[in-house]
């Protein structure tokens, strides 16, 4: 008996090349986030769902520097996390993330960083991922800047916890 083709999610699989209008089409602030005034890295790795042509979901990823309590590191930066908005509701946001993070384990740093609104928090907490306490400070083109919006972290291999200390991004966020 075979499984009815409706029920099967689809695979999420790497982007050659991604395009946010695909997915929120001329959306002036569809991640919610122009009000600060931020200035964003683009991603390097693009991974998303498609559905009779259609992108559904997409999470991108880029390796970036980073120093906790002085001690500096490379992390795996998650953003650019979005999902049609006729589709949510059906775990297409965490099946393209767990996509995405299989794909950030083969990068080489210990840990998968995020920022993200306080509303859509509890999703990436559901997803295993934890909030990094205090301030954190990222690059700008003015300087320095202490990230408005949550930040999150991931261990990316088994046992790894988060260090202690100031955190601060080496890069403008991701």
């Amino acid at each position: 008996m075979s499984a009815d083709p409706c029920s099967v999610a689809p695979a999420v699989v790497r982007l050659d090349t991604y395009d946010r209008s695909e997915i929120f089409g001329d959306a002036a602030d569809p991640f919610g986030v122009d009000a600060w005034g931020l200035v964003w890295l683009p991603k390097e790795h693009h991974f998303g769902i498609r559905a009779d042509g259609r992108l559904l979901a997409h999470a991108g990823l880029l390796v970036l520097p980073l120093s906790v309590g002085g001690s500096r590191m490379d992390v795996v930066g998650l953003g650019g996390v979005a999902v049609a908005t006729d589709q949510r509701g059906r775990g297409l946001a965490a099946q393209v993330v767990g996509g995405a993070l299989e794909h950030a384990r083969t990068l080489g740093p210990e840990f998968a960083l995020l920022f993200c609104r306080p509303d859509v928090s509890g999703l990436y907490a559901r997803l295993g991922w934890s909030e990094v306490d205090g301030d954190v400070e990222v690059e700008q083109p003015d300087g320095p800047a202490t990230m408005p919006l949550r930040t999150m972290w991931f261990p990316l291999r088994r046992g790894s916890r988060w260090p202690e200390g100031p955190v601060r991004l080496h890069s403008r966020p991701m």
